[in-house]
Formats: C-alpha cells, structure tokens, sequence
C-alpha cells in the first residue's frame, strides 16, 4: 500500500480536501447519467401502456384485472 494507514490515505499528504471531493461529485455524476435514463425508460413505458389501453377502450387502472 502506498499509505501507512487510514489516515494517511484520507488526508493523501494535504490533498485529500481536494481528491475525496472530485471523486465524489465524479461518482454522483456518473450516478445520475445511468439512473435518469432508467426512469425515464419506466416513465414513457408506462405512458405508452396507457395510451394502448385507452386505445383498446380498456377501464383505467392498473393492468392485470384490478377489481
């Protein structure tokens, strides 16, 4: 390892104030740039659903035989 312990690797000889911060932002970026796509997708599926279930003159409500 290139560090003696922990501490040494958080503070990274002064710069750790620094480095911890940018990976942490690069990581919640990189973290929003997969999830937001995902709910979109689950988003417009769901809208496409009911637009299809409207066109069929299906009753609204969830699919699958809601009573």
């Amino acid at each position: 390892m290139y560090f003696d312990s922990l501490q040494a690797a958080l503070e990274m000889q002064g710069h750790g104030m620094f480095v911890w911060p940018a990976y942490s932002v690069t990581i919640a970026v990189i973290a929003l740039l997969v999830i937001t796509p995902l709910l979109r997708r689950r988003k417009v599926l769901r809208q496409l659903e009911a637009q299809a279930r409207r066109a069929q003159g299906a009753p609204a409500g969830r699919a699958g035989g809601e009573r």
